[in-house]
């Protein structure tokens, strides 16, 4: 016990060194929606422009970052080739994971624009149904950025290059920002005038800073490349369809269960949707502030997942153990601190996306039911990023489907409809589900840090680790 405490000690640091530029990052990342949301949230009609961005970006990212987490498997593949010190390896997965993203991005945005005709048939009053169906059409526009920045991500956090990617999401905030302001509102300078876009002008800044954001990580793997001579300019350019298979089946089990985990809150969207333009405004907000915070442990979870492949592929079975449950302590404790925040001034966040009283007094209910789920979403997705570094891709998807759509979904409509409780009933199962998944995805990881080290002693390769 007492040498596992100091691995964990000694895990603290490394953990955190690697993870605080890509908490950074990924708040980063969350907050281009939030900045849309905010600024659309000052157009007139507000709980209307706010509900139509609501529908398009929850089924916007739904199918993104269902499809798009395929490419999450790369983070196995580069960091277990990078703690084996087999650069060339890694090289070799980076090309086949931008081929990858090519075919991703054309299947993701037929999906897209085929959702958006669905979208004009939701029940829904008919103004947020357009609005919403217009701002997903100009959203897809973005898809291949965002599929390349996704690719060219994993490869630089494998590599520990993690300030870039932070630095980058910041500034493609500001890009954000700006072209918000520029787009959703008229404006005039001397003898040039511009309309306003309204909605859809948020749609176009975003999809224009996907390709600013997809360009800085070309830039700075281009940069790191001259100066450490990884081998990415010589390495072969052959096409391997047996690795492009490898990675696309071993990564699709990651996609499935974002896609699992993010619908989830999709559907409930589009719930909530019937109640109500209101209650969908409130639910936006709500749904924001939580996706602010979860952004925080998810970072730690990529984090993990690095730490733990890197410690495998160098055969430190106990560093991999120490490295999961420092994480996942880690995304614990900040979500406690998240959900205090959440508790003592839920009105306070909510006054930030509108000054609407009655878009506030939505919000409010559903900003303290998500205060109580903090701490356990902060464990479930720590624990999958761990998992996720020991090869084991499978198991998140199984809880997930389990815990959010055989439980958490029941339970949400059961307290919706037939105790009359509305948005905060739907919000209460998905509370119920991940208090199941946290607790799940704990037990997993335990029992596979004890299977890692069996494995290292008992055979010449982890059955937990793929093929590299």
């Amino acid at each position: 016990m007492s040498q596992n405490r100091i691995q964990i000690d000694s895990q603290v640091r490394s953990v955190l060194v690697l993870a605080l530029p890509l908490i950074l990052a990924e708040v980063g990342w969350m907050f281009m929606a939030v900045v849309d949301t905010i600024m659309v949230g000052h157009l007139p009609h507000p709980a209307i422009t706010i509900s139509a961005v609501a529908l398009a970006q929850v089924l916007y990212n739904t199918l993104a970052f269902g499809v798009g987490g395929i490419l999450l498997g790369l983070d196995t593949y580069l960091s277990q080739s990078h703690g084996a010190g087999k650069l060339d390896e890694a090289n070799r997965w980076l090309l086949h994971g931008v081929l990858l993203a090519a075919v991703l991005s054309a299947v993701l945005m037929a999906l897209v624009h085929a959702a958006s005709f669905a979208l004009l048939r939701f029940p829904v009053e008919p103004i947020i149904r357009t609005q919403a169906a217009t701002f997903l059409r100009v959203l897809n526009l973005g898809t291949p950025a965002l599929m390349l920045a996704l690719t060219l991500r994993r490869y630089l956090q494998a590599f520990n290059h993690v300030r870039p990617i932070a630095i980058a999401l910041v500034t493609a905030n500001v890009v954000n920002a700006a072209l918000d302001w520029i787009f959703l509102f008229p404006h005039g300078w001397g003898p040039v005038n511009l309309a306003g876009h309204g909605v859809v002008g948020a749609a176009i800044s975003t999809s224009l800073a996907r390709l600013y954001l997809a360009a800085c990580f070309a830039l700075a793997i281009w940069y790191f490349e001259r100066k450490h001579t990884y081998g990415l300019r010589t390495v072969s350019r052959r096409l391997e369809v047996s690795r492009l298979k490898q990675l696309a089946f071993y990564g699709a089990p990651v996609g499935a269960q974002i896609f699992v985990e993010i619908s989830i809150f999709g559907a409930v969207t589009y719930i909530i949707g019937i109640f109500g333009p209101l209650p969908l405004a409130g639910h936006e907000i709500a749904l924001n502030i939580a996706s602010i915070t979860f952004m925080v442990p998810f970072a730690i979870s990529a984090a993990a997942s690095v730490r733990v492949g890197q410690a495998i592929g160098r055969k430190a079975p106990d560093e991999a153990s120490a490295a999961g449950y420092t994480a996942i302590g880690l995304g614990a404790a900040f979500m406690l601190c998240a959900s205090a925040a959440l508790v003592l001034a839920p009105r306070l966040i909510a006054r930030a996306f509108t000054a609407d009283p009655a878009v506030i007094a939505a919000a409010v209910p559903l900003l303290l039911v998500a205060a109580a789920f903090q701490f356990f979403d902060g464990v479930q997705v720590t624990a999958t990023g761990a998992l996720r570094g020991a090869g084991n891709t499978h198991t998140g998807l199984i809880v997930h489907l389990c815990g959010y759509w055989l439980i958490g979904m029941p339970v949400g409509i059961l307290l919706a409809f037939h105790f009359k409780l509305g948005a905060v009933g739907l919000w209460t199962g998905l509370c119920a589900g991940l208090v199941i998944a946290a607790g799940a995805l704990l037990r997993s990881w335990h029992r596979t840090a004890q299977g890692i080290a069996t494995d290292f002693v008992e055979e010449p390769r982890d059955r937990h680790v793929p093929d590299i």
